[in-house]
């Protein structure tokens, strides 16, 4: 009889480790377009402190994020045992959010062109010799805390919302792996990202007589790469958010449905794929939605900064 429980909890823990790994990619692809951002945002919090600090700082703000996903995991569990009903709401409001959030990046861009003169500013502060460095990184890693503190919870609560069916137990397992993998995967990426210059600056400044020209070629491109997979990241993460807040909201409004399955038939008597056209629609519903929420926010948290004045 021993040998015969010992057995089937082997299957029950085989059972649950292959349903983990099956929930545990659909999670993943669900949270995916919000890593975009997550990536883009951390790399760029953490520019602009010196090169040798780069590392330290990327370290100081993955500790938080651990931390941040040590109370957002428990928390999300329990909303889901004991209050399952909240999940549904936290997604809509999660999906709004990343929809505002993804118009203000665009209008922040378009209204303000002092972005260039900012940056200059930092550069020249940090060249000074009786800058603080340290008060520097220490707002610098509070701010990318705070932002992951954002993220981590929308991306929780997106995997949580892709499980709530399935048996605790494997709610647990899967969206513990997710916050983990996210962690362990996002804060690499940037701190790859953030040396590829180094990367660049030492091929370049290493070369010798046998080797300087594939040195200085591959240096110069690695350089030249690095603005351009910064911008790059910075897009696609805001493209994403607009289509993964869009789709939660379509999704949770089920007066959308209809919209979106006749807008799904009109594209494809045009021959348009369904997974396109289902993609264009939360993409614009994102966006849609966003401008409305800032159209919104603006003149409201004016008001409300003027009268805290």
């Amino acid at each position: 009889m021993a040998s015969a429980g010992l057995l089937a909890l082997i299957d029950d823990i085989s059972t649950l480790l292959d349903d983990v790994s099956l929930l545990t990619k659909v999670a993943a692809k669900k949270t995916a377009g919000v890593l975009g951002d997550d990536l883009a945002l951390n790399a760029e919090q953490v520019s602009g402190v010196r090169a040798e600090r780069e590392l330290p700082v990327v370290w100081a703000v993955a500790k938080g994020s651990t931390k941040n996903k040590l109370i957002l995991v428990p928390l999300a569990l329990l909303l889901s045992a004991f209050l399952p009903w909240v999940i549904t709401p936290l997604l809509m409001l999660g999906g709004l959010y990343l929809c505002f959030e993804g118009f203000e990046k665009i209008a922040h861009k378009l209204l303000h062109s002092d972005d260039g003169e900012e940056k200059q500013q930092l550069l020249d502060g940090l060249a000074d010799p009786n800058f603080d460095l340290l008060a520097f990184e220490e707002q610098k890693i509070k701010g990318a805390i705070r932002t992951d503190f954002i993220l981590s919870a929308e991306i929780v609560v997106i995997a949580l919302g892709t499980v709530q069916s399935a048996p605790f137990s494997q709610q647990v397992v899967t969206v513990s792996l997710i916050a983990a993998a996210i962690t362990v995967g996002v804060y690499g990426l940037v701190a790859g990202i953030v040396k590829l210059d180094d990367v660049g600056l030492h091929l370049l400044n290493s070369q010798t007589p046998e080797n300087g020209r594939w040195r200085t070629a591959l240096g110069s491109g690695i350089l030249s790469f690095c603005p351009h997979l910064m911008r790059t990241l910075s897009v696609v993460g805001t493209a994403a958010m607009f289509l993964v807040g869009g789709g939660i909201l379509i999704h949770g409004i089920h007066a959308a449905h209809g919209v979106l399955e006749a807008f799904i038939h009109l594209a494809e008597a045009v021959s348009i794929p369904e997974a396109l056209a289902s993609i264009v629609f939360n993409g614009v519903a994102g966006i849609l939605v966003g401008g409305v929420a800032v159209l919104v926010y603006t003149p409201l948290a004016r008001l409300f900064g003027r009268a805290a004045h």
